[in-house]
């Protein structure tokens, strides 16, 4: 199913690029905040703690479509700790700070908001997707990973410098619904005895970085 839906984002981007009326170039770097985890399947099957806030870079490619509107293909990449604190049905209550690597990514629907003021470029945007999480538990040395369905919305400011070049001021808020698993995270598997309950993460995101007008046409707002 994930790959169908991948495929098809694909594909709209394929077809936006051929009919788009300017293609812009933007390069992110982006500051993540804390967000607490938790999940209580039993007294003695449970996780609890929090993903730690880190660098979130990355860059992405939009298609203008018409004179305020776009679609963009974003990637986004993440890596950072999360101390947790779990227990897995069986074992004592173990601590744990494990290693997280987050790949994002979203096709965004970006639309600009018409201003007096043509060196101020103000937009917002809805974007979906996925996210592929890789996991660590130094304590045990295991790795896991998985592949989750992935949602953004932001609010920003593009300040043009020039006809081309412009700097990014965004706000963003992303998420990954039932993406925070005991059984990825700390490793502990096995029917009936892993930490298999999830928790959603959401981040909120505060950044920017910059934006390039690409070709002759540039692209419009």
């Amino acid at each position: 199913m994930k790959k169908k839906i991948f495929g098809f984002a694909i594909a709209v981007i394929l077809a936006s690029a051929a009919s788009a009326q300017g293609i812009r170039l933007n390069v992110y770097g982006n500051y993540v905040f804390d967000d607490k985890v938790d999940s209580y399947y039993s007294n003695t099957n449970y996780f609890n703690g929090t993903i730690k806030g880190g660098f979130l870079w990355g860059g992405g490619l939009e298609f203008r479509l018409k004179e305020y509107y776009g679609l963009e293909l974003m990637y986004l990449r993440l890596d950072t700790h999360a101390p947790m604190t779990y227990q897995d049905g069986i074992s004592s209550v173990k601590t744990a700070n494990l290693k997280l690597g987050a790949n994002y990514i979203l096709v965004n629907g970006v639309r600009s908001i018409p201003t007096h003021n043509p060196k101020v470029d103000p937009f917002g945007g809805l974007g979906l997707g996925m996210s592929i999480v890789n996991a660590e538990n130094p304590n045990s040395g295991k790795t896991g990973n998985a592949t989750k369905f992935a949602w953004d919305l932001r609010l920003g400011v593009n300040f043009w410098a020039s006809e081309k070049i412009g700097i990014k001021i965004q706000t963003m808020l992303l998420s990954v619904p039932q993406g925070a698993g005991g059984g990825l995270y700390f490793g502990t598997g096995g029917v009936g005895a892993g930490v298999t309950t999830y928790s959603s993460i959401y981040q909120f995101v505060l950044g920017g970085g910059l934006v390039f007008k690409l070709g002759s046409a540039g692209g419009h707002k």
